[in-house]
């Protein structure tokens, strides 16, 4: 495969990857054919799958309106993602112009396009880092949130990909020592869902054979990971639940999502 023009050249396009593989379920043009063709063999396994990423991004936009709503002006988005239409600085500036945004990936590729789609923009960076190392996050040179002011803390579908032996649920709690009360943690993360297990787990097994292995969680086992967070209405649910703008056609019970503040 040629190399295309926007790929860093430290990047392996022939190796899957869960960010290229989300930004193609979602319609966008970054992504290889490995990418494509392991979305593909999902959407096989567990027709549907395609659409969970439609509906995180919906989630994702529910949310920052309201936290914009509930006045929060800074935002920590890790596991941000290749830019796509709607990112958080543009749903939040549309409530709030001048909140600031600190976009956070893993993957080179993500942080390269949303540092060229960033550059003009003073409140807006983005950095290379991993949820794993919240504080290589935290004292990046470039992170410059104010932390004596609330933050948001966003870990839209990242979760999933750390796995027990990461503990995430003391992830979280780094997260929520750093940031000040009144700020927000949310949350969206694969689960299995009822009546489907055995599909969902061969999604699992396709996500294996990327650097980011899938851990699906029933919602018993993400409500501890919120850890000292508090849950905020309607708590752990189907992310298609959370505040929906127009009543629920089809629930996205292979996702839940959660929003939860820091007293």
């Amino acid at each position: 495969m040629n190399r295309p023009t926007w790929a860093p050249d430290d990047v392996d396009i022939d190796a899957p990857n869960a960010a290229r593989m989300y930004d193609y379920a979602l319609g966008g043009s970054h992504n290889f054919e490995v990418d494509r063709a392991l979305v593909e063999q999902a959407e096989a396994s567990m027709p549907g799958a395609k659409r969970i990423a439609h509906d995180n991004r919906a989630f994702l936009r529910r949310v920052v309106r309201w936290l914009a709503d509930a006045g929060i002006r800074q935002y920590l988005d890790i596991g941000s993602g290749i830019p796509t239409l709607g990112n958080v600085h543009e749903i939040a500036r549309a409530a709030a112009p001048g909140s600031r945004v600190l976009y956070v990936d893993i993957d080179p590729v993500a942080v390269a396009h949303s540092r060229s789609l960033l550059a003009d923009d003073p409140a807006a960076h983005a950095i290379e880092g991993d949820l794993r190392d919240p504080d290589g996050i935290l004292s990046h040179p470039e992170a410059d949130l104010d932390l004596s002011r609330p933050v948001a803390v966003l870990l839209f579908a990242v979760l999933h990909f750390v796995g027990d032996d990461d503990d995430p649920a003391g992830l979280v709690r780094r997260l929520h020592d750093a940031v000040p009360a009144g700020s927000y943690l949310a949350i969206s993360h694969g689960s299995p869902p009822p009546g489907r297990v055995e599909d969902a787990e061969n999604v699992s097994r396709i996500y294996r054979r990327t650097p980011s292995p899938l851990h699906l969680r029933t919602r018993e086992r993400i409500l501890p990971l919120l850890g000292p967070f508090d849950l905020v209405e309607p708590g752990l649910v189907p992310v298609t639940d959370w505040h929906p703008d127009d009543p629920v056609d089809e629930r996205q019970e292979a996702l839940l999502g959660a929003v939860a503040v820091r007293r």
